[in-house]
Parts: C-alpha cells; structure tokens; sequence
C-alpha cells in the first residue's frame, strides 16, 4: 500500500510495539503529529524538549524498552542535545525522531535549520538523515534494532519535510542487516576457565558490578555468582539496583562518595571481577594507585571498554547475563570468612552516618532515610544531580531490579524530575519519588504541567539547602569558603509553585514534620512537591579529594 512517510513513521512504531512517544510538536513535525493525530499511541507532551528526552530516558531505564522522542527542526532538535548526551554516557536505548527543513532547503541556513546529524554524531550510538522515503522502514528498523542490541544507546532519524511527505509503498523488513555490526554475546570459553580458576584463587576478591548487569538482566546470576563464591559485592552509582543492598555481601557503592570499607576493599583485593562496568574516574580516583595487588577480570559487551582505562589480566567480552551463566558452571564455592571479617571492620572503623537532633535543622540524609522507610525501600527512586544524588546512593536501600534512574556519566542537573514522569508513565502501578536538590528542580520544573496534565503521580522530594551543594562542598573544601555564584536564597516558594500549576505542595522546616510530609504525600493522589529546608552546610562523606588514590578519604569534618 502506498502511504507518505509520516504514516510510515508511525506504521513502524506499531511494528516495533511503541505504546508511549514523549514529545514536542513543530513546523517540521506538522505531517508527522497529524499522523499521530488518530494513531493508537499515546503520546506526553513535555513543556520542553529536554523534558521529553529525559522522560524517555527514564521510561527506558525502568523498563529496558527504547524510549521514543518527536521533536520539530532547528531549537527543538539542539534542545535534546543534553539528554541524547545523557542516555550515550549511561547506555540508556532510545529512538529519537528529528524533523528537518525539506531536502532542498538543507544547508541554506533555513528557518529553523540546523545540522542534528552532525551535532550528534558523537553523542549517539548511530545516526541517519534519511533522504529517500523508500529507505524510511529499513533505517526505523535499524535503528530500533541497534539501540537494543550491544551495547545499547540512543540513535537518532533526521526527517526532512519532503520524506514525511512523500508517498511510496510500505513494506516493513522482517530482519535486519548491517554488515560489520555483529556484537559479541557469548564469552570466549578459555577465558571463562581462566576467570573461574582466577575467583577459585583468589583470597581477597570483590566483585565490582555495574549498569551492564541491570541492563543486562543479570540480577539473579550475579547474586548466585556472589553468595556461591561468598565474594563482597560493590556497586557503581548506574549499578545501585543490581544487587540487593541489604543483602550480607553488598559492600554499597565505591568510587568518590562511595562508601569507605567498599573503597578499602578494592585498594586491598587480590582479584577485582569487574561486570558491566567502565573504571570511570569517579571510581578509580588516581589510577598510578588503584587496585595496584589486584588481578582484574573484566566482562563487558562493548570490547572497546576493556582495557581503555586499566589493564586487565582476563577480559571477557560478551553479554554479562551469558557470561555469568557459564562462569557458575565452573566457580567453585569457597569460604572467604576473613576477608569478609576484615571488611566489617572497615565498616565499623569508619560507619556512614549522621547527626539529626529534634531541636536542629533537618538533616537532608535524614530526609532520605524517612523516605526509605515510609516506602519500605519499594519506591521506584530519580535522583537530580548533587550532594542529594550522593545521599541517596548512600542512604536508600535499592533491592529490586531497574529501580533506580540518575545521570551518571554526565552529571545532568534537570534530568530527574522529567525522567521520574517517564519512570511512572512505564511502571503505573508504583510509587514513583524524585529526589532532588533546588538547583536542579528548577532546571526542569516547568514538567509540573506535565505531571498535572496527563496526572503522572510523581512525588518530589526537594532537598532544599539554598545553594548549589555539591559546588559550595567543593569551594568550602578546596577554594577557602569562597562561595562564587552558588547561593540560591532567591529561590520560588516550591510549595506556590507547584500549586500554581495544580499540583500538590507540602513542606518540612523542621524534624518533627519530616515523616508527616512523606505520609501525606504518599496518602495524597496526583503529583506532590515537598520542600524540605535541610541544613545549609551539610557536606557529603566520605570523599575522595581529586587525584587522591580511593583508599585516601575525607572520613568527615574532622
């Protein structure tokens, strides 16, 4: 049959099972939203386009499904820029749908023309601009198809207005095939061995486990792997949901707030088994010094991660679900009583805690143990970006697969509020909280119309301290107390404005009121905002000043 390529766009949709597109409509989109007009997808209209990559993001992470944006030509394309930037970090799939002024038109400087294709090459994991309305079916079968596969990521489609208006015949492929692109699933047999020999060895060994085993579903492997072998578990801040964070063996999270005895415990390891994960700097701190007695395996699909930034004694490249399986066949169960013992004692050598007195200001840690508690650490989690983002590492309890969605490789201030809109529209039945900070809320708060308008029951938890915390942690450690542009005292009255927009607004200013506020929100239908006034000064610990090997920590104030 033949139909023009807007109907096309939408036809595909179908065949690839969209159920939701977040979005933004414009001029260069006109063909492709009149399509969507009568199609049987729903579709959330953000407020901005980074709202609707952000919400994507989060549907994605709480699901695994690819998230889908529409945005028009020119500032709508450059307005997803930051958030196709955040999925490519952190390996979130999506499909992202650009309008473009007509093929003839490109490289005029149009109205509302910009160059997407090339602003985005280095930030997607593929892009096209799609110049012949016969190729569209094969390019939007690809693109899903690549988004999902490896190591997943965001692709973006560039559409003039011609191709979504042209008429040719639709026929949507059944497979796909790109030559070169064949990513590696099944781990090399020999070094399987090799790593199972290595874990039978060792005394000392930590697993380090990262956003590849969520994304990967390979929750319940790497917990058989951890208790058969009774190994301590460490997580990235992307890896926080994939091992329960209650269990005996999980050591929380390492890396520069990551917890002290988790540190220690990879400054002292005689093996490192790294899965899923990327020796980023937040957690290695200074390389010359890290795991320097330490064998490392490393699994990961993408062979492009192994070894870039350490060297490693037995690299596995494949899927880690896969991997893991066979790894089982061959681990050997194994007491490692002591080393467990001595990591207890780093636990209680320097515990994570804090001081909350009735008569004091609200501890924000505090705020973030009662949210906890009030949602039996059953609540799907969204961080901001900052010293709340750390606290919530820290301080809730992640135990479930794919509950937890924060920005981790770019550090995005205004990705966790629109990203807990995409958390709850893909999980409809959960308890959905974003915890934020005030910098970072008000980045994106113009989303509380989209909460409110298509009733998304989001509750915001703002960890509000009046400054940019994690900046004035870093000026008042290491620039004097020379607080430069980081004092947000001018701030809006959150409780105001988030019933300005018809949602619901509570506050906190002292502990008593704490749990109450959490309690009504959670009893309250729709959205809720609750601005809790949290001690201006808190600083998170530990911390490991910049170019300082892991094991060397700011325990404190001390």
């Amino acid at each position: 049959m033949k139909i023009p390529g807007a109907q096309m766009i939408i036809e595909s949709l179908k065949k690839e099972n969209v159920d939701v597109i977040f979005g933004y409509p414009g001029g260069a989109v006109l063909n492709l939203y009149d399509q969507l007009y009568d199609a049987d997808i729903r579709h959330i209209m953000s407020r901005h386009e980074q709202g609707a990559i952000h919400a994507a993001d989060g549907y994605s992470r709480m699901t695994g499904r690819p998230g889908v944006v529409f945005a028009t030509s020119g500032p709508g394309a450059t307005n997803l820029v930051t958030g196709i930037a955040t999925a490519y970090m952190d390996s979130v799939p999506m499909v992202v749908f650009t309008g473009q002024v007509a093929s003839p038109l490109i490289g005029t400087d149009a109205f509302q023309e910009a160059d997407i294709f090339g602003i985005t090459l280095p930030i997607t994991k593929h892009n096209y601009l799609v110049t012949d309305v016969e190729e569209l079916p094969r390019i939007i079968k690809e693109a899903f198809y690549l988004a999902t596969t490896g190591r997943r990521g965001p692709v973006l489609i560039d559409l003039p207005k011609d191709v979504q208006q042209a008429v040719t015949d639709f026929r949507y492929p059944d497979k796909v095939e790109i030559p070169g692109y064949n990513p590696t699933y099944e781990g090399h047999p020999g070094q399987i061995t090799r790593a199972a020999k290595a874990i039978g060895r060792a005394n000392k060994p930590v697993i380090y486990a990262g956003g590849g085993v969520v994304y990967s579903e390979a929750h319940q492997e790497l917990l058989t792997l951890a208790e058969k072998a009774q190994i301590p578990v460490t997580t990235t801040l992307m890896g926080l949901s994939g091992f329960p964070g209650n269990h005996p063996l999980s050591v929380g999270m390492l890396g520069m707030h990551g917890m002290y005895w988790a540190n220690m415990a990879m400054h002292e390891a005689d093996l490192i088994i790294a899965i899923g994960a990327r020796f980023d700097d937040r957690v290695t701190g200074k390389l010359s010094h890290f795991a320097k007695n330490a064998k490392i395996i490393h699994i990961d699909i993408d062979p492009a991660e192994i070894g870039k930034n350490v060297k490693v004694d037995i690299p596995v490249v494949g899927d880690v679900k896969r991997v893991l399986c066979e790894v089982l066949k061959k681990v050997e169960p194994k007491n490692h009583q002591d080393w467990l013992s001595r990591i207890e004692e780093w636990r209680k050598e320097v515990p994570l805690g804090y001081n909350q007195e009735e008569d004091s200001d609200i501890s924000p840690q505090y705020v973030i143990e009662m949210i906890y508690q009030e949602t039996d650490g059953e609540a799907l989690i969204t961080t901001e970006v900052g010293q709340h983002q750390m606290w919530t590492a820290q301080y809730y309890k992640f135990n479930k697969p794919r509950s937890f969605a924060s920005s981790g490789g770019l550090g995005t201030m205004g990705y966790g509020f629109p990203a807990s809109l995409g958390a709850q529209v893909a999980r409809p039945g959960e308890t959905v909280f974003c915890i934020a900070g005030d910098g970072s809320f008000q980045m994106n708060s113009q989303e509380l119309a989209t909460a409110v308008e298509y009733n998304i029951p989001v509750k915001v938890a703002i960890i509000n301290n009046q400054f940019l915390g994690m900046v004035r942690q870093w000026q008042q450690m290491f620039f004097k107390r020379r607080y430069s542009s980081v004092v947000m005292e001018q701030g809006p009255d959150f409780v105001k404005l988030a019933e300005a927009y018809g949602a619901t607004g509570l506050r906190a200013e002292k502990p008593s009121e704490v749990t109450a506020v959490i309690k009504k929100a959670l009893e309250t239908p729709g959205p809720v905002v609750m601005d809790f006034r949290v001690r201006a000064e808190e600083n998170v610990f530990p911390m490991v000043p910049p170019n300082c090997p892991i094991c060397d920590m700011v325990r404190g104030e001390e």
